[in-house]
């Protein structure tokens, strides 16, 4: 009996032989020979990895699923657990020094599955992640356009958007077109904590003034942040997606300094 998707989990299945190669060659690095998957449904990305990897480990929410999944490769170095990925302690799975990962995952986890490993204490060498395009442009957006996601995510890794994935090569089909998304951890962040809680605060209201969130966010004099704002030569029309990463830092140091 074919086994069905679950609508609740957000399973929709690429089964485009070259494109799964591509995603597989892109999350491949030198010298690293096993990959974390995550969610791989009927196995169709593990077949690629297996072509750049030795050992695949891979994640699996639906039951028969993971089940089934180690019947279809006889002979591979395939460990399947079954859980949810980010219930899992990554200390637990017996990862190798140097790894990666990926997987095709659902919208409503893609944030949650991103910050649980760019900030994680073993960190993998590189993240490749299929998932919905709107959230990848999020990702890898420039200041004009930037959210909470993307500085975040941007702030521990860098991000590099790869190819498009048309909604057709999926089944089912979903309503939406996806998107690959390389992202590589970096050594260092290029924010303090207390500069993310700054970005934080000044989202509470997207599209709002960044003047007016912080003024209400911070509890400081307006004409405080205004002479901020003034030495940093932003405009008091500024909103929070305006900023880049580097003005975000500029910021909270006058912001603590005073």
């Amino acid at each position: 009996m074919a086994l069905q998707n679950k609508k609740s989990l957000g399973q929709n299945w690429l089964k485009d032989r070259d494109i799964l190669i591509d995603i597989a060659d892109m999350a491949s690095v030198d010298g690293v020979s096993e990959v974390l998957e995550i969610g791989p449904g009927l196995g169709t990305l593990t077949s690629a990895l297996f072509k750049f990897f030795d050992k695949v480990t891979a994640v699996e929410i639906d039951d028969k699923l993971a089940a089934n999944l180690p019947k279809s490769f006889p002979g591979k170095n395939l460990e399947v657990i079954h859980g949810d990925i980010l219930d899992l302690d990554l200390n637990t799975l017996n990862l190798p020094e140097r790894y990666v990962v990926a997987g095709n995952i659902p919208y409503y986890i893609t944030s949650l599955i991103i910050q649980k490993f760019i900030q994680a204490e073993h960190r993998p060498e590189k993240i490749v992640l299929l998932m919905q395009k709107e959230v990848a442009e999020r990702l890898a957006a420039e200041p004009g356009d930037y959210s909470i996601l993307g500085l975040s995510a941007q702030i521990y890794a860098k991000v590099t958007l790869g190819q498009v994935v048309k909604r057709e090569f999926f089944t089912p089909s979903p309503k939406v077109d996806s998107q690959v998304v390389m992202l590589e951890p970096l050594a260092t962040p290029r924010a303090t904590e207390s500069t993310i809680a700054l970005i934080k605060l000044g989202f509470i209201a997207p599209r709002k003034k960044l003047l007016t969130n912080l003024t209400i966010g911070l509890k400081l004099p307006r004409e405080d942040l205004q002479s901020y704002f003034a030495e940093l030569n932003l405009s008091e029309n500024t909103r929070p997606a305006d900023l880049s990463i580097e003005q975000w830092c500029a910021l909270e140091k006058l912001v603590h300094k005073h």
